[in-house]
């Protein structure tokens, strides 16, 4: 504890705030190929990482606003709101992904969302990791916490990834809204821990 009152921790301070951006440098991208992505091949898995990036943007702007130091409430409010989020979130992909099964509805291939899905996960996991050592060593659970949402973005990426392989390589279409049932068990996790840390 005494050791965060050392000079090392405005050097922490400005990693954190750099692993922040860069996530939300990254996810604002993201929204943009995953839009184009998703209706191209119109894939229920590729819309709801979309979603997913747009609540990571959610997350990341908490953090750097608890890293300014801008108050206890405001933070509190923003993750329940993150919170609810990844609620409706889960809802949306459950139902798209139950029609989706239920009509047969066979996704195109998706070159562009393998290639971006395949980064993402890489990308993901080495920020989740930064971000778990820079939040332990400034003692902060907001910071390793969002590392725990960055590194489940990591490994959605990688099944939504997994969905769209099967689906190019050996035409398993059902893949793609299977993907899109493990984000919903995730999503609903992640809700569940934000909104009960909420009390």
């Amino acid at each position: 504890m005494t050791s965060m009152d050392t000079p090392d921790r405005p050097a922490l301070l400005r990693r954190g705030f750099a692993l922040e951006y860069a996530t939300l440098g990254w996810n604002v991208v993201a929204v943009a190929v995953l839009a184009v992505a998703a209706i191209a091949a119109r894939s229920v898995a590729l819309a709801g990482f979309g979603l997913d990036s747009l609540i990571e943007i959610g997350a990341s702007t908490v953090v750097l606003w608890e890293l300014s130091g801008t108050g206890e409430q405001r933070q509190r409010r923003a993750l329940r709101m993150i919170g609810v989020g990844f609620a409706l979130l889960a809802l949306y992909l459950l139902v798209a992904s139950t029609w989706v099964l239920a009509a047969g509805f066979h996704p195109r291939h998706s070159p562009l969302g393998i290639a971006w899905t395949a980064v993402t996960a890489a990308v993901m996991v080495t920020l989740a990791a930064g971000k778990a050592r820079t939040g332990a060593a400034l003692d902060n659970p907001v910071l390793t916490t969002e590392g725990r949402v960055t590194l489940i973005d990591g490994l959605l990426a990688a099944a939504v990834l997994l969905g769209l392989v099967l689906n190019t390589a050996a035409g398993l279409w059902w893949a793609d809204p299977a993907a899109g049932y493990v984000l919903v068990y995730y999503a609903a996790r992640e809700a569940k821990e934000v909104l009960v840390a909420e009390h």
